[in-house]
């Protein structure tokens, strides 16, 4: 008689790390995970402390020694991301290659899928961060509210959408940009001229203008066997197309609102089949009485498939930050907590101006408040460039968002005492 085989079900990663521990997985003491990464920015920088406390050793690709992540991380080879040789360099013997910017091209990643890597997050996901008239066909398809959008090639075509859309418009590069750049707002078609003329018959991306009440970021995070988590909704405070300012949780914020921001950008990573942590940017809008309230009040701007500017508060503001979770999802560990440490948290951006001597700005920031948290990128100094940031916590979301700001003003030089 035949034994009838007993079921199964897919092991989860709790079980994956048991097998592991009675030496069922091939893991011995030495079998530290290394983690390839694409890019040597102050992204990869600050996953190193947390990568030293999971264990997990990491593989920077530099385009120059001195970049940020370079300084600090020990095994650095220096190539391009549009190099697949110096990909598969870069993977060989990783547990997974994961990356600092989305700049890689998707034909590389499926190249190295192909023969085997871990790519996290995967080509398929990440062309929706990298295309941004792709990720608006995509976000129609699935029926997730975003601004209106048309791709244009012409003034033609841009004058048609402004006679539907209105003007002012958002005039957008669909690959590449960044900070600020490669976005333009445009109240006519003269001061759109210049940029159609350059594009030369390339499509561009035009958005509605949105009349906001304020931006919002969800940051979320999910691992290969399907594992999610999600940090508090924040507000986002931009100048200059260049975030400022980071408050957690968003004040005042109504609670089924931040539900549903929370549910989409789970939903989001689910089925673009995420693998790491992905921030969602993202309008907040007034309710539309013509609807009943029955209008979306959260609009998708953007993606990015990577630890993200609006979620560096939770280095100190969470139980797990962005960066830990990250490695986490890419290694398929459980995921950590995202419950906040403080009631809030405000991360101010420090950028860069006329005073280039960090070291000794930073000296005073921590002899002036000792409780306030200063994090440098190793970057020359430039004005606009981000050098760093400064994170401050506590009770009074007034006092807090105070600190925060004097500090990274007084890094910046905007202030003197």
């Amino acid at each position: 008689m035949t034994a009838t085989p007993a079921a199964t079900t897919p092991a989860t990663p709790a079980d994956r790390a048991s097998d592991a521990r009675d030496g069922t997985a091939g893991a011995t003491e030495t079998t530290f995970p290394v983690v390839a990464v694409v890019g040597a920015g102050q992204l990869a920088r600050m996953t190193v402390p947390p990568a030293v406390g999971l264990g997990a050793r990491l593989r920077v690709l530099a385009t120059d020694p001195d970049e940020s992540a370079a300084q600090v991380v020990p095994d650095v080879q220096l190539g391009s991301p549009d190099d697949l040789a110096a990909l598969r360099r870069l993977a060989q013997g990783a547990a997974a290659l994961t990356l600092d910017h989305e700049q890689v091209p998707t034909e590389h990643l499926r190249a190295l899928e192909a023969e085997g890597v871990a790519v996290r997050p995967g080509p398929d996901a990440l062309e929706h961060a990298q295309d941004k008239l792709l990720l608006r066909r995509r976000l129609d398809a699935m029926g997730v509210a975003g601004p209106a959008w048309a791709e244009v090639r012409s003034a033609d075509d841009l004058r048609a959408f402004g006679e539907r859309a209105g003007w002012p418009l958002v005039l957008k590069t669909p690959r590449g940009g960044y900070d600020g750049k490669g976005v333009l707002v445009v109240a006519s078609l003269d001061e759109a001229a210049a940029w159609l003329e350059r594009a030369a018959g390339e499509p561009l991306l035009a958005e509605e203008a949105v009349r906001f009440t304020r931006e919002v970021a969800v940051m979320v995070a999910r691992s290969p066997s399907g594992q999610a988590a999600a940090w508090p909704v924040v507000e986002t405070v931009q100048v200059g197309g260049v975030c400022r300012e980071v408050i957690a949780p968003a004040p005042d914020l109504d609670d089924d609102l931040s539900a549903q921001a929370t549910a989409l950008a789970l939903r989001l990573a689910g089925e673009l089949g995420v693998t790491g942590v992905m921030a969602v940017e993202g309008f907040e809008v007034p309710a539309s009485p013509a609807t009943d309230g029955a209008s979306p009040r959260f609009l998708v701007n953007e993606l990015a498939m990577r630890p993200h500017n609006s979620g560096h508060w939770t280095i100190e503001g969470s139980v797990t930050s962005q960066f830990e979770q990250h490695l986490r999802a890419v290694l398929d560990l459980p995921l950590g907590s995202t419950a906040p440490r403080a009631r809030w948290t405000v991360m101010v951006n420090a950028l860069g101006g006329d005073y280039p001597d960090l070291f000794h700005s930073h000296l005073h920031v921590m002899a002036r408040d000792p409780a306030v948290k200063v994090h440098l990128y190793g970057k020359s100094v430039r004005p606009g460039r981000k050098i760093g940031h400064v994170t401050a916590w506590g009770d009074d979301l007034d006092a807090v968002r105070a600190r925060a700001a004097h500090a990274a003003d007084y890094i910046t030089g905007t202030v003197d005492g």
